[in-house]
């Protein structure tokens, strides 16, 4: 039994709790009313529920630490529009749900915290709605469902998700064919020093090992090299580095490949022409307030502006998408939370609701199949109705937080396509360490950012094997129901099945349990063999990570343990 209490608010606010109980899912509802419009103080929720067989926390946003936490340092999802999404999970050792806790509302100001009472061995549970200030209101409504079945984890998180699709209205927005096709960043690759020729020439060497989309990171915009982004604003092309947008978009195309361009959604430097225009409409702290600051969405000249440069470049550049960067540097603080007349929007989220929402309306009536990259953590249910690529936060070189991300975002992303941050390795680098990059990230889209015409001949024949290891079960990776052992351990073993087909890639257990007709179990730690189960009888070839085929033969215990090289991969059935 949950006892519920309420505290905080607005003096003059009325708040009633409804419970309605489905099974072992508890829905409560809130209902807040004012007598007149007023800005929603922070109201909180809590609760207390029993610690028992609960082993570890998720969300998320957690990259690291899963642990109970104390509730004096409650572990926390801090959720808006424009950054994460309010869940989080309590889990048995044995991977089974304990509690889901999730909101109904994902754009207003939300945290979820959970954390151990000492005093009684429970876990004191709290929700804090209102965190930032929002629009003036006479009314609030939301739903918390509580679901406490004996169901695994990462179901208790899909069906939360499938609840804000189908439930909650959170439609999310058309995927095409190429958002879900391997892509080439030249963020790592090339940084600011971007060249057309050398463009051209990354492209061509890409397109041969099949990746199908160009994506041109920061740096096209700017003759500067030194990073930073006080020359962002004005989205002028750098002369020296691109001269003509448009021709060197018609001769990529010629190649074969879509070209996706980065744009930094808020920043305005110092040094663009267009600085002093927006001068009075700066969000504090959305910048570094020195060299470059963050544009206010709430002025409808702000989002018009921006509206009016996404929509020129895709209709005079002919691109095949954006990469719309650093949404989440949408905040409100300091000064900006002052009232200012001048705004159309007083709320933060209803003002990047707009501005996401006219840039879509906007792009999609030049080309239906627009591609749209977000990144982590702007990934929630609302904000996917405006981007159709999700992506994995920076992570260079860092195997560990792509894989942890990519499964992360699987299980709260529906349908939207999920991406790995841009694998990149030390050309150095052992051929088996490089491809164990790839090997981390398969569950989601890979992006890769190496120069390709610069590989050495192993790691050029490792890639090309992977890519087209990953296009010949992309369905299998992408379609199929995606589950993920072991959470706090940041995972050990995640496979994904769909039909008669399964990949299982073993992270740090060497034990894989064949579930389906046709079976790929994937090495991605460094042990050097794989114990494969209930797959006796079953014919296998194992390849190594350059694709040379090293054994064969026929399974011959229920229990089989096999040679397996780091990154190498076993073909079953």
């Amino acid at each position: 039994m949950m006892n519920f209490t309420v505290s905080g608010g607005n003096k003059n606010a009325a708040i009633k709790l409804t419970e309605n109980k489905i099974g072992d899912i508890l829905f409560i509802n809130i209902d807040m009313t004012l007598p007149k419009p007023e800005i929603p103080e922070p109201l909180f929720l809590c609760w207390h529920f029993s610690a028992a067989d609960c082993y570890s926390t998720w969300n998320p946003s957690l990259l690291d630490i899963h642990g109970l936490a104390f509730d004096w340092g409650k572990l926390t999802v801090q959720s808006r529009l424009a950054s994460w999404m309010p869940v989080q999970s309590l889990i048995s050792k044995d991977g089974t749900n304990r509690l889901c806790i999730a909101v109904s509302d994902v754009d207003t100001p939300i945290s979820i915290r959970t954390g151990l009472y000492e005093e009684d061995a429970t876990l004191a549970c709290e929700i804090e709605f209102f965190t930032k200030p929002t629009s003036p209101t006479c009314s609030y409504s939301a739903v918390i469902r509580l679901d406490m079945r004996d169901i695994p984890y990462y179901d208790s998180i899909y069906e939360t998700t499938a609840w804000w699709e189908n439930d909650c209205g959170y439609e999310s927005a058309y995927v095409p064919e190429s958002a879900k096709m391997p892509m080439d960043s030249l963020w790592y690759s090339f940084h600011q020093r971007l060249d057309k020729d050398e463009i051209i020439k990354e492209c061509k060497a890409s397109h041969e090992l099949g990746l199908e989309t160009v994506i041109i990171d920061d740096g096209w915009q700017t003759d500067d090299n030194n990073r930073g982004y006080a020359s962002c604003g004005d989205w002028q092309v750098a002369p020296k580095k691109i001269g003509d947008m448009a021709s060197l978009v018609k001769e990529i195309h010629s190649i074969g490949m879509k070209v996706i361009l980065w744009y930094s959604v808020p920043f305005m430097g110092i040094y663009t022409e267009k600085f002093k225009d927006f001068e009075e409409m700066f969000l504090e702290g959305s910048g570094n307030d020195k060299t470059f600051f963050g544009l206010d969405p709430r002025y409808k000249k702000v989002r018009e502006y921006l509206v009016r440069i996404y929509k020129k470049a895709v209709s005079e550049w002919n691109l095949d998408g954006l990469k719309l960067d650093f949404i989440d540097s949408f905040v409100l603080k300091g000064k900006s939370l002052e009232y200012d007349e001048k705004r159309d929007f007083q709320s933060l989220e209803d003002a990047i609701h707009a501005l996401m929402a006219e840039i879509k309306s906007n792009l999609i009536a030049i080309n239906p199949d627009i591609m749209i990259e977000f990144r982590q953590s702007y990934v929630g249910p609302s904000i996917r109705k405006y981007g159709n690529m999700l992506r994995v936060g920076d992570c260079p070189c860092d195997m560990l937080k792509n894989r942890m991300g990519i499964i992360n975002l699987r299980m709260t992303s529906g349908k939207t396509a999920v991406h790995s941050d841009m694998i990149m390795w030390n050309p150095e680098d052992t051929v088996e360490n490089a491809a164990l990059q790839f090997a981390s990230i398969l569950y989601g889209v890979p992006q890769i950012s190496m120069r390709i015409d610069k590989l050495s001949e192993s790691h050029y024949k490792m890639l090309k094997h992977y890519v087209s290891f990953w296009k010949e079960w992309k369905n299998v990776l992408l379609e199929g129901k995606l589950t993920a052992k072991n959470p706090e351990s940041n995972y050990s073993v995640a496979s994904s099945v769909l039909g008669s087909k399964e990949v299982i890639t073993s992270f740090t257990n060497p034990v894989i349990e064949i579930t389906a007709e046709k079976s790929v179990a994937v090495n991605a730690s460094m042990n050097k063999s794989l114990i494969i189960k209930f797959a006796e009888g079953k014919k296998y070839k194992t390849v190594n990570c350059m694709g040379e085929e090293i054994a064969s033969g026929t399974i011959s215990s229920q229990l089989h343990e096999t040679e397996v090289p780091a990154a190498g991969i076993v073909f079953i059935g």
